[in-house]
């Protein structure tokens, strides 16, 4: 399971994470300072609205000795200078709204391309254990909580914080003894906010979990449809698809219920304060002492309207707060994943591959100490044919993943011109090997750009050659477009056999020097494709040194050497002819499996 899966103890507010949130603001330091900078002016207009109410009463309507010409003279003033200002508070929103967006877009950019460097990055065996649904989760919805809060959160919470400093400044300077008063509500109003969110924030993180493993199992079973639909497991599968959607719904519920009491509390603590001052408020006003006026009672009510709202918004923040930090810890998770397979310090730059290939006593497990390959020592001279045999399990196909170096041994080593294919860069090696698949994965595009795989080096006319040389061109010809056809997702609509042509064409397009690797390139295909992939690889494997995995043992009988594999052993070795004559392992599999299917069986 993904590390950042596991249960982690809630934290109101996690410094670390923030701070590695805020690298991303650092190439836009420029537009954040300028988005801050528009608060202060924004928070002093907003500010200065409840000052012309208390002007408007307590000069225009109030007085009853002025005429009242000079009264609406000063209320058109007055109106006109709030127009004004709210006029300027709107474009000071405006600018800073689109500012927030242009930089949250840049931000949201920025974090998706570390995130899929870092999966480009990342060793099979990571994907061995981590289904697709999580990583779409970190990519997608994690990414855009934290680029709200370094958004959003970051100036809201600043405009937030410089709006309570100007309303409690112009409340004490008002009136200083109610100012005092309203404060005493502010403490235990902020004890319970502090105690919801810790609340909110574990009941995000689950949310963010329950989200996560839904993702994985509706990319399975989509993924798989074709198989639950052909053995009618429709039920099992709607039944499996509600045992990840109920735990993601009352997750998300209780995150509702936990969220839902902070506006109340608020509501609750604001309409207490509305009380408490115009109990005090109107007491002085009825006593006449002149302490007070109605002008600065209405502007103290706006005032204090004005200091619960960014508490209220305040509330909200904390929420994207919560969501980010549960976020941050599954994102920053998987960009703290160890990439265990890395380039030395100084690699080794090969010009070219002659192709000689041994593993020396290699031990390979993909966990701990449940080996696959068991102290397996074989050498392949270059331009030579070797085939691998063995059951289902036996180490054939990992003994690729070491050449290619998916994965690192544990024990011993796999040399490549006599140099450890671990002193090469991963680049370097994997250019000169060409792999094809018993199941090659085929991308949503044109015929061209799967052969190409978006090389700009290769050319149509290399397209097109790589083409006819494996036998590919002629379906190809046929198809609507040609090698502009679009083929859909994973090849669908393509026989497997042309599939297996195609990747015989993207291996040859980009012409590994000596290396050609085939992990069950003729199973599953017909009789007459077989013939045409035959004939591909024979013109392929010339001057070439190969390494063909095969269950049709008819298949590899000229090769130059066979190795036999049984539990990740090397039980036997030599030609074809040898094998057979020795009457063992390798003779059993060939009874069993290695009846020409042209002879009318496919085995």
């Amino acid at each position: 399971m993904d590390p950042v899966e596991s249960e982690i103890p809630a934290k109101l507010f996690d410094r670390s994470l923030l701070l590695r949130m805020l690298r991303y603001v650092r190439p836009y330091r420029g537009h954040m300072a300028l988005a801050l900078i528009i608060v202060a002016p924004l928070t002093l207009l907003s500010n200065t609205l409840p000052l012309l109410i208390r002007d408007a009463i307590d000069h225009a309507l109030v007085p009853t000795d002025a005429a009242p010409d000079a009264r609406w003279a000063i209320l058109l003033r007055i109106g006109g200078l709030y127009l004004l200002i709210g006029f300027g508070a709107f474009l000071m929103r405006f600018a800073q709204g689109y500012l927030l967006a242009w930089l949250g877009q840049r931000m949201l950019f920025d974090m998706r391309a570390d995130i899929f460097n870092k999966i480009l990055r990342l060793p099979f065996r990571y994907f061995d254990r981590n289904p697709v649904g999580r990583l779409l989760t970190r990519v997608t919805s994690d990414v855009d909580a934290m680029q709200q809060l370094l958004t959003d959160g970051i100036i809201g919470l600043t405009t937030d914080f410089l709006m309570l400093i100007g309303v409690l400044s112009y409340m004490f300077w008002l009136n200083t003894r109610l100012a005092l008063v309203m404060l005493l509500l502010f403490p235990p109003l902020l004890a319970v906010l502090v105690l919801l969110n810790k609340r909110v924030r574990s009941c995000h993180r689950a949310v963010r979990q329950r989200q996560s493993s839904l993702n994985a199992y509706l990319q399975e079973m989509i993924t798989g449809m074709s198989t639950i639909q052909l053995f009618n497991r429709e039920p099992t599968a709607n039944a499996g698809f509600a045992r990840q959607n109920g735990p993601l719904r009352d997750a998300f519920l209780r995150s509702v219920k936990w969220f839902s009491f902070t506006f109340p509390a608020t509501e609750i603590m604001g309409s207490a304060a509305i009380v408490l001052l115009l109990g005090i408020g109107g007491w002085h006003i009825l006593r006449g002492d002149g302490s007070l006026t109605i002008g600065e009672l209405l502007a103290f009510l706006a005032y204090l309207r004005e200091f619960f709202r960014p508490l209220d918004d305040l509330s909200e923040k904390s929420n994207l707060l919560q969501s980010a930090m549960a976020s941050g810890e599954r994102v920053f998770g998987l960009m703290d994943t160890p990439e265990e397979i890395e380039d030395p310090p100084h690699p080794t730059a090969p010009t070219e591959f002659r192709g000689d290939i041994e593993f020396d006593h290699v031990w390979f497990a993909y966990q701990e100490k449940h080996w696959v390959l068991r102290d397996l020592s074989v050498s392949i001279p270059a331009g030579s044919s070797l085939a691998i045999v063995g059951a289902t399990g036996a180490g054939k196909s990992s003994l690729i993943g070491l050449l290619a170096r998916f994965y690192d041994i544990q024990r011993g080593a796999v040399r490549v011109d006599g140099i450890d294919v671990r002193h090469y860069a991963q680049a370097d090696l994997r250019r000169r090997i060409g792999i094809v698949l018993q199941d090659p994965f085929i991308f949503a595009g044109t015929v061209a750009e799967n052969i190409a795989l978006h090389d700009p080096t290769l050319s149509r006319e290399r397209i097109e050659e790589a083409a006819k040389y494996v036998n590919a061109h002629t379906f190809i010809e046929h198809m609507s477009n040609g090698y502009d056809t679009a083929v859909m997702e994973r090849g669908a609509g393509l026989s497997t056999g042309q599939k297996q042509l195609l990747a015989l064409a993207r291996a040859i397009a980009h012409n590994p020097d000596i290396l050609l690797i085939l992990d069950e390139a003729t199973a599953n295909v017909d009789t007459e494709t077989e013939i045409l992939i035959q004939d591909a690889l024979k013109k392929l494997m010339k001057g070439r040194t190969s390494i063909i995995i095969a269950h049709r043992l008819s298949t590899i009988r000229h090769v130059d050497q066979i190795l036999v594999l049984r539990q990740g052993e090397l039980v036997e070795q030599g030609s074809h002819r040898d094998l057979l004559a020795r009457d063992g392992y390798y003779k059993q599999l060939y009874e069993l499996l290695g009846r020409d299917p042209t002879a009318g069986r496919d085995p």
